[in-house]
């Protein structure tokens, strides 16, 4: 591994990227030479891994940003006079005061391994840390039928595409995990952390749900309510259906489709579907619709609030 490795250059930011912009672009890069995913690009990994270890820690990314890879084996630069940093804050003399040095913790945040270049308590070589990658949480928008029939879903998360299986009966709040889809562990061998997808199921131009139930709006005229009819209405995978309307079919009533609702998320039953009957009266009667309609009324004797209050 070079000496001389530039951390910066290695995670492709500037000396003055934050540390999203280093996680960032640590993560994308240990994707990119994991051993798991390339055998040949181990040593690539190693100097990734060493630079995210070091900008990722705040003190020690201030230890190497004053003295460079010095800071390893406690060789100050210019004016530190053989002290591993610089407590003075000046050069020559080491009379310049104490200011930024803190008694309790000289060596600025690194532990004893990193001041002893790598060697722990006891002297004994410390290994490499491995951490499993953590878990992350993305939303993703599902058209109304992928939900109630099942099928698949792109997402864009972070630059890349993902195809995501989704089962037929899920609802809004549903979470799919995608294994190994999260942050990359730390350390050779770690295993990266899951994806969980949180569905959210957009709604339909004239289905609703209600549990594994479908709910549809069939508007009737007086005539077809009153005496009957056999009227087409959609379904949500067998197309167009003739449902039948019973004589004297009142606004509110719900006719049942049966089975045709949403999948059982278990595999138990299918739901149904009901048309919610909606009355439509002519808006502006004319002379001879008016007339038709009051006939109406004196013939069939309705008392519709009767009893009611």
């Amino acid at each position: 591994m070079p000496a001389d490795l530039d951390y910066y250059k290695t995670l492709g930011v500037e000396r003055s990227a934050s540390q999203d912009e280093i996680r960032k672009a640590y993560r994308k890069l240990a994707k990119k030479y994991h051993p798991d995913r390339d055998a040949t690009a181990a040593d690539k990994f190693k100097e990734v891994q060493e630079a995210y270890d070091v900008l990722s820690d705040p003190a020690k990314r201030k230890q190497y940003d004053q003295f460079g890879h010095a800071f390893k084996s406690g060789a100050g630069g210019p004016g530190s006079q053989g002290t591993p940093f610089n407590w003075g804050g000046g050069g020559g003399g080491g009379g310049g005061g104490s200011e930024g040095f803190d008694p309790n913790n000289p060596f600025g945040g690194l532990d004893l391994g990193d001041i002893l270049g790598g060697f722990g308590r006891g002297g004994r070589t410390r290994g490499p840390r491995i951490r499993p990658g953590a878990d992350v949480q993305a939303d993703l928008e599902i058209p109304f039928e992928i939900a109630a029939l099942g099928g698949k879903q792109d997402l864009v998360f972070r630059g890349e595409e993902l195809t995501v299986k989704i089962s037929a009966g899920v609802d809004t709040g549903t979470v799919i995990r995608l294994a190994g889809q999260g942050e990359p562990g730390i350390g050779p061998g770690a295993p990266p952390g899951d994806l969980h997808v949180r569905l959210v199921v957009a709604p339909h131009r004239y289905f609703r749900r209600e549990g594994r139930n479908l709910l549809i709006d069939l508007p009737l005229t007086i005539t077809e309510a009153a005496l009957g009819a056999k009227v087409d209405v959609p379904t949500l995978d067998e197309g167009q259906v003739t449902l039948t309307i019973p004589p004297g079919t009142s606004s509110g009533s719900k006719l049942r489709l049966r089975g045709k609702g949403i999948p059982d998320l278990a595999g138990g039953q299918r739901g149904d579907q009901f048309a919610l009957i909606k009355i439509i009266v002519p808006p502006k009667p004319n002379d001879k619709v008016r007339k038709l309609l009051e006939e109406l009324g004196e013939a069939a004797h309705q008392e519709p609030r009767k009893g009611l209050w």
